[in-house]
């Protein structure tokens, strides 16, 4: 949630809102998690049935642990829910007015935005309002929602990737009101980023960073190389006065910062750095503010492409396609999709990460797979890749979720279903999704995967889904901002 209008503090002082006073409040008061939203996928998958909002149990005490109690379909086909956001969070904590009940689904593809109500039944959430796509193209433009954010005002910012055509040049920001009725833009006029993807901000430095995938019109279709030579494909980073929305500073990333996805901002309100995970070339950018008030950024991690054979390319990169951030700020998980494997590094010093934990938890290059990576000496090699419950894991490590106290990892493993079937074909597209849980040693560092957890999304009751982003009902690492 953002800061008011004026820029000043949070709402009300003394009485509770929504979520959690600060950071560090949710790591150690925070109740351990019980339930999981997921955004599940049909589109794409061959089978003609809405996208849905899965609930998984992940209650170790309950009966139906590691399964789907629930399923709410949407109202139509072909949406490809991605990612989701609250109408409230951790920045109203302050206002007791405020409460966190209301999921925003946007849908990629569609332009539609769900809103689901959680707070009647939590188990069981239900539909409440739909947004509909020719509604925000005709009064704002914009279409392919992405990242959803609450604004202290009660008002919800939704970035979107491009115009309703899926070009590039008409991406910007969606605001709905409280109602969810379409207000508007949030960015200035002519202040709008050059491709939209993620963003996020951190109100006590008056400033929102916004990253940047590719046109929908490319991406939509798969991915082809050539569209990044051809300029379809973003490596900024967009730095916005916040809350003005004046487009402040463009840094461009460069040929090491290929396809910036997720960016994140440290979780203390106070620190002026953060991360975006650039997926094309694997390296972890940093961005901090200099000694003059401007941004600047350095590759703070770097994911070596591996040479291999049987592969459309002769050298494979890690493809980091989500990370997030411990809540006390000391650790960082990243994902490779393509490589196979989680990592946890130390970022107690941000400018100088230590690997401190590596799991590979699927992957093009596990054993039983016809694509090898080669080794300096001409070695052809492949992962161990465990099996979970007697389950051999599909696809690549996608999206992760941390609990609030930082001992656990939830993945999934679908990036978005047009290049899932492009890179994993119908191991994961016609098999369908996958959810662990790895256990983090956050004492000494390490990562091991939880035997008694997966969930098995290709077991369906309509068939096999892709599932994609996950989410507490009480907030989390990627959901909450503190100001």
């Amino acid at each position: 949630m953002a800061a008011p209008a004026n820029g000043g503090a949070a709402c009300c002082g003394g009485a509770k809102g929504p979520g959690y006073a600060t950071p560090l409040d949710a790591m150690e008061k925070g109740p351990r998690e019980k339930l999981l939203y997921v955004t599940c996928v049909y589109n794409g998958t061959g089978i003609n049935k809405p996208d849905y909002l899965a609930t998984v149990d992940v209650d170790p005490n309950s009966p139906t642990y590691s399964k789907v109690i629930h399923r709410l379909p949407v109202a139509h086909v072909g949406d490809e829910l991605h990612h989701s956001g609250w109408n409230a969070c951790s920045s109203c904590h302050g206002d007791p007015s405020a409460s966190r009940r209301f999921l925003i689904l946007p849908s990629l593809l569609s332009g539609r935005v769900y809103v689901v109500d959680t707070l009647k039944d939590p188990r069981a959430p239900a539909l409440h309002k739909v947004v509909e796509a020719e509604d925000i193209a005709e009064k704002t433009g914009l279409g392919f929602p992405h990242t959803s954010h609450c604004l202290a005002s009660g008002d919800i910012m939704i970035s979107c990737l491009g115009d309703k055509e899926g070009n590039a040049a008409g991406n910007g920001f969606l605001l709905l009101d409280s109602e969810f009725n379409v207000k508007g833009r949030w960015e200035k006029p002519g202040h709008s980023p050059l491709f939209g993807y993620d963003y996020w901000y951190q109100p006590r430095h008056k400033t929102m960073i916004s990253s940047s995938w590719g046109a929908p019109a490319a991406f939509r279709n798969g991915f082809d190389l050539q569209h990044v030579q051809d300029g379809l494909y973003g490596r900024h980073l967009h730095v916005y006065d916040w809350p003005g929305g004046e487009l402040k500073q463009t840094l461009d990333l460069g040929s090491t910062g290929l396809l910036p996805l997720e960016v994140r901002f440290l979780h203390d309100p106070s620190k002026d750095t953060g991360y975006v995970g650039c997926a094309l070339t694997s390296n972890m950018v940093r961005f901090f503010k200099t000694a003059d008030g401007s941004w600047s950024h350095e590759v703070a991690i770097s994911i070596e492409p591996l040479k291999v054979r049987n592969w459309i390319l002769p050298e494979m990169p890690g493809l980091i396609t989500d990370f997030v951030i411990s809540l006390d700020d000391c650790y960082l998980y990243l994902v490779n999709w393509l490589h196979g494997d989680i990592r946890q590094y130390n970022i107690e010093n941000p400018a100088k990460p230590v690997l401190a934990g590596q799991l590979w938890v699927g992957g093009l290059l596990q054993k039983g797979s016809e694509v090898v990576y080669v080794t300096d000496d001409d070695k052809e090699e492949q992962y161990s890749v465990p099996q979970v419950k007697g389950n051999r894991l599909r696809g690549g490590p996608q999206m992760i979720q941390l609990s609030l106290d930082g001992k656990r990892v939830y993945v999934t493993n679908s990036l978005f279903s047009k290049w899932d079937e492009q890179f994993y074909g119908p191991d994961l597209v016609k098999k369908g999704s996958h959810m662990l849980q790895i256990d983090v040693d956050t004492e000494k560092g390490g990562l091991s995967i939880n035997p008694d957890f997966f969930v098995d999304f290709g077991t369906e009751p309509e068939g096999p889904s892709l599932a994609h982003e996950m989410r507490y009902p009480g907030g989390d690492c990627t959901s909450d901002i503190w100001i």
